[in-house]
């Protein structure tokens, strides 16, 4: 799906996505990431679901958002609570939904000025060697 361009151009918003990939300001992405308003977007070591742990939502920390919006591939999916321990005793929020309601309501948040991260897992991981 391609959406269309807003006033929040000057920020990295989803410009489309599909189920291969994302297109963050009509760069194409086909690796897990992690996006926010005014950072470009970065790779993100969780190629499944299945394969995140505590440390990759630590990375997030690092960033100090107020909500999180995490993609789950596909289809949406709930992660354990531990995974998100030190997130949630910092007061910020993780919601889980499947990858294209993620880029909606990223992009909603992100337009309204919120302090939001988008990390989508896209069933694959930076490859070595490929630009980021």
């Amino acid at each position: 799906m391609k959406l269309h361009p807003s006033s929040t151009q000057q920020y990295q918003t989803v410009t489309g996505y599909d189920a291969t990939g994302v297109e963050i300001n009509a760069q194409r992405y086909h690796y897990s990431l992690i996006v926010l308003p005014e950072t470009a977007p970065q790779p993100w070591g969780a190629a499944t679901f299945e394969e995140l742990t505590e440390a990759h939502f630590n990375q997030i920390l690092d960033l100090a958002p107020d909500v999180v919006i995490l993609g789950t591939g596909e289809r949406q999916r709930f992660i354990h609570p531990k995974l998100t321990a030190a997130l949630t005793m910092r007061r910020i929020g993780v919601e889980c939904m499947d990858n294209q309601a993620a880029c909606r309501t990223y992009n909603i948040l992100m337009g309204e000025g919120r302090k939001v991260t988008l990390a989508l897992v896209m069933g694959a991981t930076l490859a070595a060697g490929e630009p980021a």
